[in-house]
């Protein structure tokens, strides 16, 4: 068994800091000190996801073995490049931050299986805690829900109450369980109605920032929980690796070099044109 660890979720200094002017703050969140799976650091080899984005860097350690089909689903869609340069649409503060449309509109989504969805994968070792990466599905874990969208949780560290873990204790939730769910807060009412596939072991301050941008309303003044075009988000690539995988530097590096190959080639491509005219 794995040597349990501390993780860190986000220390950020002793006093919550500004998010823009929107009014909401990036949360202070204690390391987290737990026996369970999801704050456990990975294992060297264990399959994780980057995400490179426009606000920074997010790393999640996935889930093969809890939620093979999320897990391979969405690292059959990044390997192609279906995330690259997609937007966050929705950025809920101590909710969720959620994207993986390739339409940006939040009511599109693909999958690797011709687009056919797949069914819910709800562990029992797998709870939406703060930082855990979900699929998501329609209300009440409707089977065909599955596709190419994923959130991030990012509820904050007071979320789960006195109230809630007691009503946690009466549903059967173990004591450590509970404990992570109090120190780390999260979305427990969620457990059995979406796919948790991974947790975010690196950058939980990143989708802290994300949560805080400004986001529109409607004509009729409704929340829609979208970034504003000004505060927009983009999720500008999601490098499938093994962990500890390469670095940022090496990932931009990488970028660079992808990006002259591309250049050169359409260089290549129009001269030959040219020629051929």
């Amino acid at each position: 068994m794995k040597k349990t660890v501390c993780v860190v979720l986000a220390l950020l200094l002793a006093l919550l800091c500004g998010c823009g002017g929107s009014g909401k703050s990036v949360p202070s969140r204690a390391t987290v000190t737990s026996e369970e799976r999801q704050f456990a650091t990975p294992s060297d080899g264990d399959l994780i996801a980057i995400f490179t984005t426009s606000l920074g860097e997010v790393r999640a350690v996935l889930y093969p073995d809890a939620a093979p089909m999320a897990v391979y689903n969405f690292v059959g869609l990044a390997r192609t490049g279906y995330y690259d340069n997609t937007v966050i649409w929705r950025s809920q503060y101590g909710f969720a931050v959620q994207g993986g449309d390739a339409t940006g509109t939040g009511t599109g989504g693909s999958t690797i299986w011709s687009n056919n969805p797949y069914p819910l994968e709800a562990d029992a070792g797998l709870k939406h805690y703060a930082g855990a990466l979900c699929a998501a599905f329609a209300s009440g874990g409707d089977v065909t829900g599955g596709n190419s969208q994923f959130y991030f949780v990012q509820a904050l560290p007071d979320s789960v109450d006195k109230t809630q873990q007691e009503a946690l204790a009466q549903n059967g939730y173990s004591e450590s369980q509970i404990a992570a769910y109090a120190a780390a807060g999260g979305l427990p009412y969620l457990d059995n109605t979406d796919t948790v596939f991974g947790q975010v072991y690196q950058g939980l301050d990143v989708v802290d920032k994300m949560a805080c941008v400004d986001t529109q309303h409607d004509e009729e003044g409704n929340e829609t929980w979208r970034p504003t075009e000004e505060d927009a988000i983009t999720i500008q690539k999601v490098t499938i690796a093994n962990y500890p995988g390469p670095t940022a530097e090496e990932l931009a590096a990488q970028a660079d070099s992808s990006a002259e190959s591309e250049s050169q080639a359409a260089e290549s491509e129009s001269s030959a044109d040219s020629a051929a005219g």
